[in-house]
């Protein structure tokens, strides 16, 4: 089963991101290496953090804002649970959320699920590219949502169509040029939407 095994974030100034990610915590999750390609407005994919309680979604937020990220959403709670958004100042917009509704402890700290979503044009067409690229469907919400099995990978993928996802993050849909994002896996290839797959050795050596 093919799987992500790594994401790497292609960023403008490589030592400011690397400080942010380091000071932030969020560097665990990610690989950054530096880029010239342009990239203007929403780039069509957010990374997800679910945690277990409101106070860990607040301890990932704060560390993110203290380090240097814009607010797109601020912590608060919702009819599903309690989340909010940032944008780093690389650009990439991260939402950290719990269906948990009150908190039952401190925060942890600990972070129980890393979901890269893609914004996709057509959400079964792209399905079916990943399927045939040997990925695994674990859930499907017809042409709204698809989510497919990690296996042992940290990273679970899963397509949103592009403007529900725009909206859900709080951003205009409006982007153009690069994603800016590469993800390392057992092949390379390029999806329907543009979105770069690289062999996982690749990405480890970069």
């Amino acid at each position: 089963m093919n799987s992500i095994a790594s994401v790497t974030l292609e960023v403008a100034d490589l030592p400011a991101a690397e400080r942010f990610y380091t000071a932030s915590g969020l560097g665990a999750h990610v690989d950054l290496r530096a880029t010239d390609a342009p990239s203007t407005g929403f780039r069509g994919f957010s990374l997800s953090l679910t945690v277990s309680q409101p106070a860990d979604v607040r301890h990932v937020v704060d560390a993110a804002l203290a380090a240097g990220a814009t607010s797109l959403k601020p912590a608060t709670k919702s009819f599903w649970g309690y989340g909010g958004v940032f944008r780093a100042p690389d650009g990439t917009v991260w939402k950290v959320a719990t269906s948990a509704k009150k908190d039952t402890g401190p925060a942890t700290g600990r972070i129980d699920a890393f979901v890269l979503l893609l914004g996709a044009t057509d959400v079964a067409e792209t399905r079916k590219f990943y399927v045939e690229q040997g990925l695994t469907v674990a859930k499907s919400f017809g042409r709204k949502y698809v989510e497919f099995a990690a296996g042992e990978s940290p990273v679970k993928l899963a397509l949103y169509g592009r403007r529900a996802l725009a909206k859900d993050v709080g951003v205009p849909v409006d982007g153009e040029g690069s994603h800016r994002i590469v993800l390392g896996g057992a092949g390379a290839f390029t999806d329907p939407d543009g979105f770069a797959w690289e062999s996982a050795s690749v990405s480890a050596a970069s």
